[in-house]
Protein backbone atom coordinates (compact mmCIF):
# COMPACT_ATOMS: atom_id res chain seq x y z
CA UNK A 1 0.00 0.00 0.00
CA UNK A 2 1.53 3.40 -1.17
CA UNK A 3 0.37 6.05 1.26
CA UNK A 4 2.76 8.78 0.17
CA UNK A 5 1.25 12.23 -0.05
CA UNK A 6 1.86 13.62 -3.77
CA UNK A 7 -0.73 16.06 -5.68
CA UNK A 8 -3.41 15.82 -7.30
CA UNK A 9 -2.00 16.51 -10.72
CA UNK A 10 0.44 13.47 -9.93
CA UNK A 11 -2.02 10.75 -9.69
CA UNK A 12 -2.73 8.63 -12.36
CA UNK A 13 -6.45 7.49 -14.29
CA UNK A 14 -8.51 5.89 -12.21
CA UNK A 15 -6.69 6.85 -8.86
CA UNK A 16 -8.57 7.34 -5.64
CA UNK A 17 -7.31 9.53 -3.40
CA UNK A 18 -8.14 11.67 -0.08
CA UNK A 19 -6.88 15.50 -0.12
CA UNK A 20 -4.57 16.32 2.74
CA UNK A 21 -4.34 20.30 2.04
CA UNK A 22 -5.12 22.81 -0.62
CA UNK A 23 -2.65 25.26 -0.61
CA UNK A 24 -4.19 27.93 -3.13
CA UNK A 25 -5.33 31.28 -1.10
CA UNK A 26 -8.16 33.45 -1.43
CA UNK A 27 -10.77 33.19 -3.96
CA UNK A 28 -8.92 30.16 -5.51
CA UNK A 29 -9.05 28.61 -2.36
CA UNK A 30 -12.77 29.21 -1.76
CA UNK A 31 -13.78 27.70 -5.51
CA UNK A 32 -12.10 24.57 -4.60
CA UNK A 33 -13.99 23.99 -1.06
CA UNK A 34 -17.34 25.68 -2.86
CA UNK A 35 -16.60 22.70 -5.43
CA UNK A 36 -15.87 20.07 -3.04
CA UNK A 37 -12.54 19.39 -2.67
CA UNK A 38 -12.48 20.10 1.12
CA UNK A 39 -9.63 18.36 3.63
CA UNK A 40 -10.65 14.06 3.93
CA UNK A 41 -12.64 14.16 0.74
CA UNK A 42 -11.77 11.33 -1.52
CA UNK A 43 -11.31 12.44 -5.29
CA UNK A 44 -10.79 9.90 -7.83
CA UNK A 45 -9.14 10.37 -11.31
CA UNK A 46 -11.79 9.87 -14.14
CA UNK A 47 -9.75 11.32 -17.94
CA UNK A 48 -7.42 13.84 -19.33
CA UNK A 49 -7.98 16.21 -22.23
CA UNK A 50 -6.05 14.97 -25.57
CA UNK A 51 -3.77 17.43 -24.92
CA UNK A 52 -3.09 16.32 -21.03
CA UNK A 53 -4.65 19.59 -19.63
CA UNK A 54 -6.88 19.99 -18.04
CA UNK A 55 -8.20 16.25 -15.99
CA UNK A 56 -11.33 15.28 -15.08
CA UNK A 57 -12.07 14.51 -11.35
CA UNK A 58 -15.00 12.94 -9.81
CA UNK A 59 -15.57 14.73 -6.55
CA UNK A 60 -18.71 13.47 -4.61
CA UNK A 61 -21.14 12.83 -7.13
CA UNK A 62 -20.09 15.54 -9.45
CA UNK A 63 -17.15 15.93 -12.38
CA UNK A 64 -14.70 18.82 -12.41
CA UNK A 65 -11.96 19.42 -14.41
CA UNK A 66 -8.53 20.97 -13.01
CA UNK A 67 -5.73 22.37 -14.67
CA UNK A 68 -2.67 21.13 -13.77
CA UNK A 69 -1.89 24.26 -11.77
CA UNK A 70 -4.55 24.22 -9.72
CA UNK A 71 -4.04 20.56 -9.33
CA UNK A 72 -0.18 20.75 -8.37
CA UNK A 73 -1.34 22.72 -5.18
CA UNK A 74 -3.71 20.06 -3.57
CA UNK A 75 -1.92 17.34 -1.80
CA UNK A 76 -3.26 13.97 -1.69
CA UNK A 77 -2.74 10.35 -0.67
CA UNK A 78 -3.72 7.01 -1.93
CA UNK A 79 -6.74 5.03 -0.91
CA UNK A 80 -6.73 1.55 -1.02
CA UNK A 81 -10.25 1.14 -0.30
CA UNK A 82 -12.70 4.43 -1.48
CA UNK A 83 -15.99 2.95 -0.03
CA UNK A 84 -14.23 2.18 3.27
CA UNK A 85 -13.55 6.28 3.99
CA UNK A 86 -16.03 9.34 4.28
CA UNK A 87 -16.60 10.99 0.59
Amino acid sequence: MNTAIHTLADAPLGAHVRIITIHNQGAERRRLYDLGLTPGTVVQVETRSPLGDPTAYRVRDALIALRVEQACQIDVTHVENPMGGAQ
